[in-house]
Formats: structure tokens, sequence, C-alpha cells
């Protein structure tokens, strides 16, 4: 299928506005550029039954958390799922990803609880795993307080975000705790050392660029591709770890490997759910207001999880 219409527009838009790329910024510009695409792009004054603020203590200090209730929720214990926002562990907050929490909290039904871990360069590799990590385990514990099931906990994310959550799922199989009943990733990042026919194929153009992803990869500071806390796809055994739903975009450079890693896991016994989205790119499902499609794939994706978690 080719690129979606909409998708077309908003990069020939961003183009014509002449921006300097991601890697020619400093990261607090790049920040800065997230924020104002969400701001423009992201969906605006989604409905949610209740968001709260709140801190919880991580390994280098609090962290900084949101919580998003449902718009329909009816009982006190919903299913929770604790969300890594995506920016190449560089750039992205709780504010660039709030429209897209607030769509996938409605959708799925869940008590959705987004986490704001620290970001490199000024915390670098693997600050950003020991605080995924140390979130999970302190929702898992505090479940009851935070209203939700504990035996319906999952983890999710998007592009790095995602990274984290399969380095999660991965790190409390493992460790017997969280125990976890989902993971759930979204145009996921799960080998840095590989070298796909996607990762050729859509270098430059398609909103995430090789150049951009070379300049995350830099700040973050993982020496080794190969540590499975990097590339979780280059794990010893992916055996035993909970049930995947895996989305990957048609014209994403991280589509081929997202889609390996969908196929290392059902090859290990794991249950996965696998969908590649036609006509997408990096990214879009933040994008939904400006690509309507981005709704109709956070619905598809947010009843796959209600189904799950039932």
């Amino acid at each position: 299928m080719a690129l979606d219409i909409h998708v077309r527009a908003l990069l020939d838009l961003m183009a014509a506005a002449g921006r300097p790329k991601t890697w020619q910024l400093t990261p607090a510009e790049a920040r800065e550029g997230l924020l104002a695409l969400a701001n423009v792009a992201d969906a605006q004054g989604v409905p949610i039954g209740r968001v709260e603020n709140a801190e919880l203590p991580g390994p280098g200090g609090p962290l900084r958390f949101r919580s998003y209730t449902p718009v329909s929720a009816d009982a006190t214990r919903l299913p929770g799922l604790v969300y890594f926002h995506g920016g190449g562990f560089v750039i992205g907050d709780l504010d660039t990803h709030d429209g897209m929490c607030r769509m996938l909290a409605n959708a799925s039904g869940c008590r959705l609880i987004s986490i704001d871990y620290r970001l490199a360069p000024e915390h670098p590799f693997p600050a950003a795993v020991e605080d995924a990590f140390a979130a999970t385990g302190w929702v898992g514990e505090h479940a009851a307080d935070l209203g939700i099931d504990p035996s319906r906990l999952g983890v999710a994310g998007d592009s790095a975000g995602a990274n984290l959550a399969a380095v999660v799922a991965q790190l409390a199989t493992r460790a017997g705790r969280p125990k976890l009943a989902l993971q759930v990733l979204l145009c996921p990042r799960t080998d840095a050392a590989a070298d796909t026919k996607s990762l050729r194929d859509f270098a430059e153009g398609y909103l995430l660029e090789a150049a951009a992803m070379q300049w995350f990869a830099d700040h973050y500071g993982a020496r080794d591709p190969h540590d499975p806390r990097v590339s979780p796809m280059r794990a010893d055994s992916v055996a035993g770890l909970p049930p995947a739903h895996i989305h990957t975009a048609a014209y994403d450079p991280l589509r081929d490997e997202g889609k390996a890693y969908a196929d290392r896991l059902a090859g290990a016994g794991v249950a996965v759910e696998y969908t590649c989205h036609p006509g997408m790119i990096h990214h879009f499902y933040a994008l939904a207001g400006a690509i309507p499609y981005a709704r109709t794939a956070i619905e598809q994706v947010g009843a796959a999880i209600k189904r799950a978690l039932a």
C-alpha cells in the first residue's frame, strides 16, 4: 500500500517548514521540537475519566508519573498498563504523549500509568532501563492503592519506550516479579545491531531517519548493541515471556526488527499478535491530530489489550 495521504501531507508540511533535523539540534532543542510537534499533531482535548500526577521512588530519585483512568471505568480495580513514551531515550515526556495515552486508556479500559523515566545524555544507559524496571515493580507492589488488579498488569510503550517495555518483560520474567500478563510493543526498537531492509529503505524522508537514530544512540551511550538490555532480540532466551502484541508501521525503519522479534517470540512458544499498519510511519500513534488512521489503530490496539486482560 502507498504512503497514507495524511502521512504524506504531514511529511511535506514538515519538509516545507525547513526546520533543522533532530541530529542538528541539542537535546534540549530536540525536546522542545517534539513537544511543539505534539502540540500541533497529537490528539487534543481527549476526554478521560481522571488524570492524576504523582511520583514514585526511582533508583536515581523520585520519578514523575501520570495516571489515566478511562472514561468508561466501572470497577474499583481495573487492568493496569505501565507505559513508556518514545523519543530515542533522549526526548519525550509525559506531555508529548498525553493525547495518545488518553486514547489508549479509553480504548483498552486500563488504568494507564505513564512513566517519566530519566533521559540521556544527562542520564545515559542503563538509567532508563533501571527506572522502567523499578517503576513497573513499584506499580505491581502498589497495585491495590492505584486501583489496579495485579493479576492483569501489562507493560507497553512506543519506539524507545517499546524497547523498555520489552526489556522490562524479560527482566521481570527472569526475576519472577512483577508478574506481567501482557507486553504491548508499538514500533519497537528491538535490535540495535540489526541491518535490515527497512532500515535501508526508509533511512531518509519518513520522520525517523538513520542520522537521527545514530544521534539518539550516541547520546544514549549504550556501548554494546548485543547487550539484551539494549537489544532484547539478543537475549539468550525469550521463552516464558508474557504474551506480546507487537505493532509495526509499513514505512518505519524499525519495521523489520519488530517483525523479527515477533517471530522469535512465537518460535519460543510465546503467544504473539502481530500487526503491520499499512501506509504508516514511525511515531504515527502520537500524531492522531494529523493522521486520522492513528485513532483507528489505537482503537484496535486498545481492543486487543481489553480482550487480553479481561
